[in-house]
């Protein structure tokens, strides 16, 4: 059975002007909760074997500016300026489960902040749609909450090849060389 992910999108904007849109052809939606769980669903199934065993999967998604992610960037990286995307991984913390307790619940995998801002800026500077970057920001945070990283060249290029692998699986074609 592929995994299952329960997906909590946490939207910092005004709901009534969407912010995110997916473009299809020439038409555009706004990126839904649902659109946003699909994708999710479709790239655990593709890291299943990096996921830990349970009968689902928790994620939070928060959308956010630039002065907030530069406040959560300050304050766990000592970084004091905007980034694209913080990754705060749950199973990092060594946290006691009981057997029950995992057949019963999701496991939560941890949340996901990205900036609309500086995702904005890059889909500018990368020539590609707002939704293009925002799902290559999710996917590079999700790989962060099952524990890739890119602490040299050789493994961020791996890392940056399976955000292709999972874009392409959602439909979204981008070239990194």
């Amino acid at each position: 059975m592929p995994p299952k992910v329960e997906l909590y999108v946490e939207d910092d904007f005004n709901e009534l002007s969407p912010i995110a849109f997916v473009s299809i052809g020439e038409t555009h939606f706004p990126i839904s909760a649902a659109i946003w769980e699909n994708w999710f669903n479709c790239w655990l199934e593709i890291l299943r074997f990096d996921l830990p065993s349970a009968p689902s999967y928790e994620i939070g998604l928060r959308l956010t500016n630039d002065s907030q992610i530069q406040t959560l960037n300050a304050q766990y990286r000592h970084q004091n300026k905007p980034t694209d995307v913080l990754a705060f991984a749950a199973l990092e913390v060594d946290f006691p489960q009981s057997e029950e307790m995992l057949a019963s619940m999701p496991l939560s995998l941890g949340d996901i902040i990205v900036s609309l801002d500086t995702a904005n800026r890059q889909a500018q500077q990368q020539g590609h749609s707002l939704s293009t970057e925002l799902a290559w920001l999710a996917a590079h945070g999700l790989l962060h909450l099952l524990g890739w990283d890119h602490p040299d060249e050789e493994s961020l290029g791996r890392m940056l090849k399976q955000q292709v692998i999972l874009l392409n699986a959602i439909g979204i074609a981008i070239d990194i060389e």
